[in-house]
């Protein structure tokens, strides 16, 4: 609910059953993608990998995925899991020095092969704090309708407000049964914005599509 390919020197390509392909991922595969090369390749220097996963739903899952992370020598700096339908989704952020990722990124092909699961990787870099921004949290309930996250996005992309996290679901009214849709966000309010007229701006906007809104500082 849930805002991944490995950076190699080689062109992308998919991984299937062992086999070079030129289709995007299928269940079972194993997706590398093409980045630029890395300078830093010092044995003992910490990397980062970008890991996505999704499969079909089933007990072990999440077992399965970690294990091979904890075996060969990575650690799972951030994460993100989620039932979607009857798919499981993961995504994580995975450090280790280079040797480790080397032996992941080999044991997560081996691991897509052998149990269903559509993997995609990329080498990254950890993102640097922003000093000229301030995180501000958005929540937001309404009748379930169409565009409600469309809508919310562009409002905040058309400010120049970059959306760090969005989180949505939909459920029925306790007394009602009516259906209801709840988003949350994270956003990065930039220091030259004055707070008090953007929020007055989106709480227009959030009334002209009859939402119930919240804008507030991220607490710490």
């Amino acid at each position: 609910m849930l805002r991944v390919h490995v950076g190699v020197k080689q062109a992308s390509r998919v991984w299937h059953a062992g086999v070079r392909s030129q289709p995007g991922p299928a269940p079972g595969t194993l997706s590398l993608s093409e980045t630029p090369a890395y300078p830093n390749r010092h044995p003992q220097m910490k990397q980062h990998l970008a890991v996505s996963a999704i499969g079909s739903d089933r007990t072990g899952m999440v077992h399965e995925l970690t294990r091979v992370i904890s075996e060969s020598g990575g650690n799972i700096s951030e994460s993100r899991m989620a039932s979607l339908g009857t798919e499981f989704a993961m995504l994580l952020l995975v450090s280790g020095n280079w040797h480790s990722l080397a032996k992941l990124e080999t044991e997560l092909k081996r691991l897509a092969d052998t149990s269903n699961l559509s993997i995609h990787l990329k080498r990254t870099e950890p993102r640097t704090a922003r000093t000229d921004m301030l995180p501000y949290s958005i929540d937001v309930v309404c009748l379930d309708q169409s565009g409600i996250v469309s809508g919310l996005s562009g409002f905040f992309a058309t400010r120049g407000i970059d959306i760090a996290e969005v989180s949505t679901r939909s459920y029925p009214a306790a007394h009602t049964g009516a259906p209801m849709f709840a988003v949350q966000m994270i956003v990065n309010v930039p220091s030259r914005i004055h707070v008090a007229h953007l929020r007055e701006e989106f709480m227009e906007f959030c009334d002209s599509l009859n939402l119930d809104a919240i804008l507030e500082p991220v607490k710490s």
